[in-house]
Protein backbone atom coordinates (compact mmCIF):
# COMPACT_ATOMS: atom_id res chain seq x y z
CA UNK A 1 0.00 0.00 0.00
CA UNK A 2 1.30 3.45 -0.96
CA UNK A 3 0.17 7.02 -0.38
CA UNK A 4 -1.02 8.58 -3.63
CA UNK A 5 -2.53 11.87 -2.47
CA UNK A 6 -2.88 14.28 0.45
CA UNK A 7 -5.88 16.61 0.36
CA UNK A 8 -7.07 19.58 2.41
CA UNK A 9 -10.75 20.49 2.39
CA UNK A 10 -11.66 23.71 4.15
CA UNK A 11 -15.27 24.42 5.03
CA UNK A 12 -17.19 27.21 6.73
CA UNK A 13 -18.86 27.17 10.10
CA UNK A 14 -20.46 29.72 12.37
CA UNK A 15 -18.59 30.66 15.49
CA UNK A 16 -19.30 32.71 18.57
CA UNK A 17 -15.65 32.85 19.56
CA UNK A 18 -13.10 35.61 19.28
CA UNK A 19 -9.62 36.25 20.61
CA UNK A 20 -8.17 39.14 22.56
CA UNK A 21 -4.93 40.83 21.52
CA UNK A 22 -2.92 38.30 23.54
CA UNK A 23 -4.50 35.37 21.70
CA UNK A 24 -6.83 34.09 24.43
CA UNK A 25 -10.26 32.87 23.41
CA UNK A 26 -13.51 34.50 24.63
CA UNK A 27 -17.17 34.57 23.58
CA UNK A 28 -17.84 37.05 20.82
CA UNK A 29 -20.49 38.06 18.33
CA UNK A 30 -21.46 35.62 15.61
CA UNK A 31 -19.04 35.40 12.70
CA UNK A 32 -17.86 32.95 10.07
CA UNK A 33 -14.89 30.69 10.73
CA UNK A 34 -13.31 27.68 9.07
CA UNK A 35 -12.49 24.08 9.86
CA UNK A 36 -10.26 21.85 7.75
CA UNK A 37 -10.32 18.16 6.89
CA UNK A 38 -7.02 16.53 5.95
CA UNK A 39 -7.19 13.27 4.00
CA UNK A 40 -4.35 10.87 3.19
CA UNK A 41 -5.34 8.63 0.27
CA UNK A 42 -3.75 5.29 -0.67
CA UNK A 43 -3.62 3.29 -3.90
CA UNK A 44 -5.82 0.64 -2.26
CA UNK A 45 -8.60 3.16 -1.69
CA UNK A 46 -8.14 3.57 2.07
CA UNK A 47 -8.29 7.09 3.46
CA UNK A 48 -7.01 8.46 6.75
CA UNK A 49 -8.66 11.63 8.07
CA UNK A 50 -8.07 14.32 10.64
CA UNK A 51 -10.17 17.40 11.45
CA UNK A 52 -8.56 20.58 12.77
CA UNK A 53 -11.53 21.12 15.10
CA UNK A 54 -13.56 18.54 17.00
CA UNK A 55 -15.77 20.78 19.13
CA UNK A 56 -18.31 23.47 18.46
CA UNK A 57 -19.65 25.99 20.98
CA UNK A 58 -23.02 27.66 20.44
CA UNK A 59 -24.74 30.41 22.46
CA UNK A 60 -26.19 29.34 25.81
CA UNK A 61 -29.26 30.81 27.43
CA UNK A 62 -27.03 33.42 29.10
CA UNK A 63 -25.52 34.65 25.84
CA UNK A 64 -26.35 38.29 25.02
CA UNK A 65 -24.34 39.78 22.17
CA UNK A 66 -25.12 43.29 23.35
CA UNK A 67 -22.85 42.72 26.35
CA UNK A 68 -19.94 41.46 24.26
CA UNK A 69 -16.91 43.13 22.79
CA UNK A 70 -16.43 42.02 19.20
CA UNK A 71 -12.92 40.79 19.85
CA UNK A 72 -11.94 40.13 16.28
CA UNK A 73 -13.31 41.88 13.25
CA UNK A 74 -14.37 40.08 10.10
CA UNK A 75 -13.92 36.34 9.77
CA UNK A 76 -12.28 34.34 12.53
CA UNK A 77 -9.99 31.63 11.18
CA UNK A 78 -8.18 29.65 13.89
CA UNK A 79 -4.44 29.25 13.55
CA UNK A 80 -3.47 26.20 11.55
CA UNK A 81 -6.71 26.08 9.57
CA UNK A 82 -6.44 28.64 6.77
CA UNK A 83 -3.78 29.34 4.15
CA UNK A 84 -0.91 28.39 6.48
CA UNK A 85 -2.24 24.83 6.74
CA UNK A 86 -2.86 24.55 3.01
CA UNK A 87 0.64 25.80 2.19
CA UNK A 88 2.28 23.47 4.72
CA UNK A 89 0.41 20.43 3.40
CA UNK A 90 1.47 21.35 -0.15
CA UNK A 91 5.07 21.45 1.06
CA UNK A 92 5.00 18.01 2.73
CA UNK A 93 2.84 16.31 0.09
CA UNK A 94 5.75 15.34 -2.21
CA UNK A 95 7.51 13.76 0.77
CA UNK A 96 4.45 11.65 1.59
CA UNK A 97 3.57 10.49 -1.93
CA UNK A 98 4.82 6.94 -2.47
CA UNK A 99 5.36 6.20 1.23
CA UNK A 100 3.86 3.18 2.97
CA UNK A 101 1.25 4.76 5.32
CA UNK A 102 1.97 2.15 7.99
CA UNK A 103 5.61 3.26 8.25
CA UNK A 104 4.75 6.10 10.60
CA UNK A 105 8.18 6.23 12.22
CA UNK A 106 9.87 6.67 8.84
CA UNK A 107 7.38 9.37 7.84
CA UNK A 108 7.79 11.15 11.16
CA UNK A 109 11.57 11.18 10.77
CA UNK A 110 11.35 12.64 7.25
CA UNK A 111 9.00 15.41 8.41
CA UNK A 112 11.12 16.05 11.50
CA UNK A 113 14.16 16.60 9.26
CA UNK A 114 12.17 19.11 7.21
CA UNK A 115 11.64 21.24 10.32
CA UNK A 116 15.34 22.05 10.46
CA UNK A 117 15.22 23.77 7.08
CA UNK A 118 12.53 26.29 8.03
CA UNK A 119 11.83 28.48 5.02
CA UNK A 120 8.87 30.66 4.17
CA UNK A 121 6.48 27.79 4.98
CA UNK A 122 7.69 26.27 8.26
CA UNK A 123 6.69 22.72 9.17
CA UNK A 124 5.39 23.18 12.69
CA UNK A 125 4.86 20.40 15.20
CA UNK A 126 1.13 20.82 14.59
CA UNK A 127 1.58 19.89 10.92
CA UNK A 128 3.50 16.74 11.80
CA UNK A 129 0.79 15.99 14.35
CA UNK A 130 -2.01 16.37 11.82
CA UNK A 131 -0.29 14.02 9.37
CA UNK A 132 0.48 11.48 12.08
CA UNK A 133 -3.10 11.45 13.42
CA UNK A 134 -4.48 10.96 9.90
CA UNK A 135 -2.09 8.02 9.44
CA UNK A 136 -3.34 6.44 12.66
CA UNK A 137 -6.93 6.95 11.49
CA UNK A 138 -6.02 5.22 8.24
CA UNK A 139 -4.44 2.28 10.09
CA UNK A 140 -7.55 1.90 12.22
CA UNK A 141 -9.83 1.97 9.21
CA UNK A 142 -7.67 -0.62 7.47
CA UNK A 143 -7.73 -2.92 10.51
CA UNK A 144 -11.39 -2.09 11.24
CA UNK A 145 -10.42 -1.22 14.81
CA UNK A 146 -10.50 2.00 16.86
CA UNK A 147 -7.11 3.62 17.26
CA UNK A 148 -7.03 3.10 21.02
CA UNK A 149 -7.11 -0.67 20.51
CA UNK A 150 -4.25 -0.49 18.02
CA UNK A 151 -2.36 1.36 20.75
CA UNK A 152 -3.10 -1.39 23.26
CA UNK A 153 -5.94 0.49 24.92
CA UNK A 154 -7.96 -0.90 27.78
CA UNK A 155 -10.57 1.67 28.80
CA UNK A 156 -13.52 3.07 26.94
CA UNK A 157 -14.48 5.96 29.22
CA UNK A 158 -12.37 8.63 30.89
CA UNK A 159 -13.25 11.09 33.69
CA UNK A 160 -13.36 14.69 32.48
CA UNK A 161 -12.66 18.02 34.07
CA UNK A 162 -14.27 21.24 32.93
CA UNK A 163 -11.64 23.67 31.64
CA UNK A 164 -12.84 27.26 32.03
CA UNK A 165 -11.81 29.99 29.57
CA UNK A 166 -9.52 32.84 30.59
CA UNK A 167 -11.15 35.66 32.53
CA UNK A 168 -12.84 38.55 30.76
CA UNK A 169 -14.67 41.80 31.53
CA UNK A 170 -18.16 40.63 30.53
CA UNK A 171 -20.96 41.25 33.00
CA UNK A 172 -22.06 37.86 34.40
CA UNK A 173 -19.31 36.24 32.36
CA UNK A 174 -15.89 35.64 33.97
CA UNK A 175 -15.21 39.16 35.19
CA UNK A 176 -15.11 38.54 38.94
CA UNK A 177 -14.15 35.79 41.38
CA UNK A 178 -17.86 35.41 42.12
CA UNK A 179 -18.51 34.70 38.43
CA UNK A 180 -16.03 31.82 38.57
CA UNK A 181 -17.73 30.45 41.67
CA UNK A 182 -21.20 30.56 40.13
CA UNK A 183 -20.03 28.89 36.94
CA UNK A 184 -18.15 26.23 38.89
CA UNK A 185 -21.40 25.24 40.59
CA UNK A 186 -22.97 24.78 37.15
CA UNK A 187 -20.07 22.59 36.02
CA UNK A 188 -20.36 20.45 39.14
CA UNK A 189 -24.09 19.98 38.51
CA UNK A 190 -23.30 18.98 34.92
CA UNK A 191 -21.23 16.11 36.31
CA UNK A 192 -17.63 17.18 35.73
CA UNK A 193 -15.20 15.31 37.97
CA UNK A 194 -12.84 18.27 38.30
CA UNK A 195 -12.60 21.94 37.34
CA UNK A 196 -9.68 23.99 36.02
CA UNK A 197 -9.50 27.76 36.08
CA UNK A 198 -7.77 29.81 33.45
CA UNK A 199 -7.61 33.14 35.22
CA UNK A 200 -7.14 36.64 33.79
CA UNK A 201 -4.30 36.76 31.29
CA UNK A 202 -4.63 40.02 29.38
CA UNK A 203 -2.23 42.91 29.88
CA UNK A 204 -3.33 46.47 29.15
CA UNK A 205 -0.34 48.48 27.92
CA UNK A 206 0.01 52.25 28.15
CA UNK A 207 2.95 54.47 27.16
CA UNK A 208 5.24 53.60 30.04
CA UNK A 209 3.56 51.02 32.27
CA UNK A 210 1.56 47.83 32.06
CA UNK A 211 -1.76 48.76 33.61
CA UNK A 212 -4.27 46.12 34.55
CA UNK A 213 -1.71 43.34 34.66
CA UNK A 214 -3.35 40.25 36.17
CA UNK A 215 -2.84 40.12 39.92
CA UNK A 216 -2.04 37.14 42.11
CA UNK A 217 -4.54 38.40 44.70
CA UNK A 218 -7.41 38.29 42.22
CA UNK A 219 -6.40 34.80 41.09
CA UNK A 220 -6.44 33.66 44.71
CA UNK A 221 -9.89 35.17 45.23
CA UNK A 222 -11.21 33.33 42.18
CA UNK A 223 -9.73 30.05 43.40
CA UNK A 224 -11.20 30.61 46.85
CA UNK A 225 -14.63 31.39 45.36
CA UNK A 226 -14.58 28.18 43.30
CA UNK A 227 -13.51 26.07 46.28
CA UNK A 228 -16.32 27.52 48.40
CA UNK A 229 -18.81 26.94 45.60
CA UNK A 230 -18.03 23.27 44.90
CA UNK A 231 -16.95 21.99 48.29
CA UNK A 232 -13.81 20.37 49.65
CA UNK A 233 -13.89 17.14 47.64
CA UNK A 234 -13.97 18.48 44.07
CA UNK A 235 -10.54 18.25 42.37
CA UNK A 236 -9.41 21.71 41.29
CA UNK A 237 -6.55 22.94 39.10
CA UNK A 238 -5.30 26.28 37.79
CA UNK A 239 -3.62 27.48 34.62
CA UNK A 240 -2.60 30.97 35.71
CA UNK A 241 -1.27 34.06 33.99
CA UNK A 242 1.83 32.98 32.05
CA UNK A 243 4.03 35.94 32.97
CA UNK A 244 4.26 36.01 36.75
CA UNK A 245 7.73 36.13 38.23
CA UNK A 246 8.88 33.31 40.49
CA UNK A 247 7.89 35.07 43.72
CA UNK A 248 4.39 35.83 42.46
CA UNK A 249 4.10 32.19 41.36
CA UNK A 250 5.26 31.02 44.78
CA UNK A 251 2.70 33.21 46.55
CA UNK A 252 -0.06 31.81 44.35
CA UNK A 253 1.12 28.25 44.90
CA UNK A 254 1.22 28.64 48.69
CA UNK A 255 -2.41 29.76 48.71
CA UNK A 256 -3.42 26.94 46.38
CA UNK A 257 -1.92 24.47 48.84
CA UNK A 258 -4.26 25.81 51.52
CA UNK A 259 -7.18 25.43 49.11
CA UNK A 260 -6.16 21.84 48.29
CA UNK A 261 -5.68 22.36 44.55
CA UNK A 262 -4.20 19.35 42.73
CA UNK A 263 -1.73 21.19 40.49
CA UNK A 264 -0.47 24.60 39.38
CA UNK A 265 0.14 25.08 35.65
CA UNK A 266 2.25 27.61 33.76
CA UNK A 267 2.25 30.60 36.12
CA UNK A 268 5.54 31.71 34.47
CA UNK A 269 6.77 31.50 30.90
CA UNK A 270 8.38 28.15 30.13
CA UNK A 271 11.54 29.40 28.41
CA UNK A 272 13.41 29.45 31.71
CA UNK A 273 13.40 25.94 33.15
CA UNK A 274 15.39 27.14 36.18
CA UNK A 275 12.36 29.08 37.42
CA UNK A 276 10.31 25.88 37.39
CA UNK A 277 13.06 23.86 39.10
CA UNK A 278 13.03 26.47 41.87
CA UNK A 279 9.22 26.55 42.09
CA UNK A 280 8.88 22.76 42.21
CA UNK A 281 11.39 22.64 45.09
CA UNK A 282 9.59 25.35 47.04
CA UNK A 283 6.02 24.09 46.68
CA UNK A 284 4.24 21.02 47.98
CA UNK A 285 1.45 21.36 45.40
CA UNK A 286 2.50 19.54 42.19
CA UNK A 287 3.86 21.71 39.39
CA UNK A 288 2.72 20.49 35.97
CA UNK A 289 4.57 21.20 32.72
CA UNK A 290 5.78 21.94 30.17
CA UNK A 291 2.88 22.78 27.86
CA UNK A 292 4.02 25.44 25.42
CA UNK A 293 7.79 24.88 25.51
CA UNK A 294 8.98 23.60 22.15
CA UNK A 295 11.05 20.47 21.72
CA UNK A 296 8.62 17.54 21.78
CA UNK A 297 9.54 14.60 24.01
CA UNK A 298 13.13 15.76 24.37
CA UNK A 299 12.11 18.94 26.21
CA UNK A 300 9.86 16.98 28.53
CA UNK A 301 12.71 14.61 29.29
CA UNK A 302 14.88 17.55 30.34
CA UNK A 303 12.15 18.89 32.62
CA UNK A 304 11.84 15.49 34.28
CA UNK A 305 15.58 15.00 34.69
CA UNK A 306 16.01 18.50 36.12
CA UNK A 307 13.10 18.28 38.55
CA UNK A 308 11.25 21.15 36.87
CA UNK A 309 7.88 19.38 37.02
CA UNK A 310 6.09 16.94 39.30
CA UNK A 311 3.55 16.03 36.62
CA UNK A 312 4.46 16.02 32.93
CA UNK A 313 2.23 17.91 30.49
CA UNK A 314 1.84 16.97 26.83
CA UNK A 315 -0.65 17.20 24.00
CA UNK A 316 -1.12 15.62 20.60
CA UNK A 317 -0.19 18.75 18.67
CA UNK A 318 2.53 19.86 21.10
CA UNK A 319 4.78 16.89 20.41
CA UNK A 320 3.87 16.10 16.80
CA UNK A 321 1.10 13.51 16.88
CA UNK A 322 0.01 10.30 18.53
CA UNK A 323 3.28 8.51 17.72
CA UNK A 324 5.39 11.03 19.63
CA UNK A 325 2.82 11.41 22.38
CA UNK A 326 2.93 7.69 23.13
CA UNK A 327 6.73 7.94 23.37
CA UNK A 328 6.30 10.73 25.91
CA UNK A 329 3.82 8.65 27.90
CA UNK A 330 6.11 5.62 27.92
CA UNK A 331 9.02 7.81 29.00
CA UNK A 332 6.99 9.10 31.94
CA UNK A 333 5.98 5.55 32.80
CA UNK A 334 9.65 4.54 32.97
CA UNK A 335 10.48 7.49 35.23
CA UNK A 336 7.41 6.89 37.41
CA UNK A 337 6.03 10.37 36.86
CA UNK A 338 2.36 11.12 36.05
CA UNK A 339 1.50 12.70 32.72
CA UNK A 340 -1.65 14.68 32.02
CA UNK A 341 -2.76 15.46 28.47
CA UNK A 342 -4.26 18.78 27.51
CA UNK A 343 -6.78 19.95 24.93
CA UNK A 344 -9.81 17.96 23.80
CA UNK A 345 -10.31 15.91 20.66
CA UNK A 346 -10.56 12.43 19.21
CA UNK A 347 -6.79 11.86 19.05
CA UNK A 348 -6.41 12.84 22.72
CA UNK A 349 -9.22 10.50 23.74
CA UNK A 350 -7.81 7.48 21.91
CA UNK A 351 -4.35 8.11 23.35
CA UNK A 352 -5.72 8.44 26.88
CA UNK A 353 -7.60 5.16 26.48
CA UNK A 354 -4.24 3.45 25.88
CA UNK A 355 -2.33 4.96 28.81
CA UNK A 356 -1.21 2.61 31.56
CA UNK A 357 -0.45 5.48 33.98
CA UNK A 358 -2.37 8.65 34.84
CA UNK A 359 -3.60 10.72 32.67
CA UNK A 360 -6.42 10.73 35.03
CA UNK A 361 -8.50 13.43 33.37
CA UNK A 362 -9.70 14.42 29.92
CA UNK A 363 -9.66 18.21 29.51
CA UNK A 364 -13.07 19.21 28.17
CA UNK A 365 -13.37 22.77 27.00
CA UNK A 366 -12.66 25.58 26.86
CA UNK A 367 -15.92 26.46 28.65
CA UNK A 368 -17.77 29.70 29.38
CA UNK A 369 -21.16 30.61 30.89
CA UNK A 370 -22.25 32.23 27.62
CA UNK A 371 -21.55 29.16 25.46
CA UNK A 372 -22.82 25.59 25.22
CA UNK A 373 -20.20 22.89 24.67
CA UNK A 374 -22.65 19.97 24.67
CA UNK A 375 -23.65 20.28 21.02
CA UNK A 376 -22.76 18.12 18.04
CA UNK A 377 -20.73 20.00 15.43
CA UNK A 378 -22.74 20.18 12.20
CA UNK A 379 -19.97 18.40 10.27
CA UNK A 380 -20.43 15.34 12.51
CA UNK A 381 -23.48 13.16 13.06
CA UNK A 382 -22.43 12.29 16.60
CA UNK A 383 -20.11 14.15 18.99
CA UNK A 384 -16.47 13.18 19.37
CA UNK A 385 -16.38 13.50 23.16
CA UNK A 386 -19.85 12.74 24.50
CA UNK A 387 -19.89 13.07 28.30
CA UNK A 388 -22.48 11.27 30.44
CA UNK A 389 -24.14 12.69 33.54
CA UNK A 390 -21.46 11.16 35.76
CA UNK A 391 -18.67 13.07 34.05
CA UNK A 392 -17.20 10.28 31.93
CA UNK A 393 -16.27 10.91 28.30
CA UNK A 394 -16.79 7.87 26.09
CA UNK A 395 -14.30 6.74 23.46
CA UNK A 396 -15.77 5.72 20.11
CA UNK A 397 -15.53 2.07 19.05
CA UNK A 398 -15.82 3.01 15.37
CA UNK A 399 -12.80 2.28 13.22
CA UNK A 400 -9.93 4.76 13.22
CA UNK A 401 -10.44 7.93 15.25
CA UNK A 402 -14.16 7.29 15.22
CA UNK A 403 -15.35 10.24 13.14
CA UNK A 404 -19.03 10.03 12.19
CA UNK A 405 -18.99 12.55 9.35
CA UNK A 406 -21.86 14.58 7.91
CA UNK A 407 -20.59 14.76 4.34
CA UNK A 408 -23.53 16.86 3.15
CA UNK A 409 -22.56 19.68 5.49
CA UNK A 410 -18.95 19.67 4.30
CA UNK A 411 -20.03 19.61 0.66
CA UNK A 412 -22.47 22.50 1.15
CA UNK A 413 -19.97 24.68 3.04
CA UNK A 414 -16.69 24.17 1.19
CA UNK A 415 -14.42 27.20 0.97
CA UNK A 416 -12.12 25.95 -1.80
Amino acid sequence: MKIVDVNVTRFKKKTWLGVDKDGHMHPSKEKISQTALIEIVTDDGFVGRYFTADNYLTPSARYDENTLTNLCSGSYIPAGTGDSLRDAIRKVRPVLIGEDPFCRERIYRKLFRMQRLGGSVPILDEIIGIIDCALWDLAGRYANLPVYKLLGGHRARIPAYGSIMAGDNYQSGLATPEDYGEYAKHLKERGYQGIKLHTWMEENWSDCVISGKPAVERDIEACRAVREAVGEEMPLFIDAFHDYNRFEALKLGRELEKLRFEWIEEPMDEYNMEDYKWLARELDIPVIGPETAKGKSQTRLQWILNGACDICRAGVMDVGGITQLMKTIHMCEIFGIPVELHSPGAATLHTMAAMMIPGRYYERGLLHPFLDYDVTPPWFNTPVDYMDEDGFVHVSDRAGLGYDINWDYIKDNRCD
